[in-house]
């Protein structure tokens, strides 16, 4: 049965809530606080903060430390599918909505705006973090990893990973 209340704790949020992460954080909440009285707010803001603090989506973290906390590891495990099939679901059903109209002219032309708003989306991410990366470890290391990576990318056809794994590991040597 807990695991039932586990997933519903987080299915539920996921599910009706709008906006990503923090507009779901009230409704998640509501489930393990008021609900489900797994914690107080004093320790689920607690959560919230470590969640904050560290790199993901901020509700996924939360369902795979209280899932944990709640029933095991089990329970980390059905708390984060429930984060995360909402979204699967929707994205499937949007998928297939717009794979059965594909040859419309409609979504044909949605298709062409859509590439570049994409575009720019991903060249604002990559000056967000070019921006943070000279704020936080300065000029002469974000540099020396910039260009190693776009040579290890561009001339030598590196996979992705293995630069992003090579970029960590400079960061622990020289960084850490």
């Amino acid at each position: 049965m807990i695991y039932w209340q586990v997933f519903l704790a987080f299915f539920i949020p996921n599910m009706v809530g709008y906006g990503g992460g923090p507009a779901i954080i009230p409704l998640i909440e509501a489930q393990v606080v008021t609900h489900y009285g797994w914690m107080n707010a004093q320790q689920f803001a607690e959560i919230l903060a470590i969640g904050n603090a560290l790199p993901s989506p901020i509700a996924t973290k939360m369902a795979g430390y209280i899932g944990f906390e709640v029933a095991g590891v089990p329970g980390a495990i059905i708390a984060i599918l429930a984060s995360v099939v909402p979204s699967i679901l929707l994205m499937l059903a949007a998928l297939g909505l717009i794979y059965r109209h594909r040859h419309s002219p409609k979504v044909q032309r949605m298709s062409q705006w859509v590439r570049p708003v994409i575009a720019m989306m991903m060249g604002w991410l990559a000056f967000s973090f070019l921006n943070e990366g000279l704020q936080q470890i300065g000029t002469l290391h974000t540099g020396v990893i910039g260009v190693a990576a776009a040579i290890s990318l561009l001339h030598f056809r590196i996979h992705p990973a293995f630069v992003v794994l090579a970029s960590l590991c400079y960061g622990a040597l020289f960084l850490g």
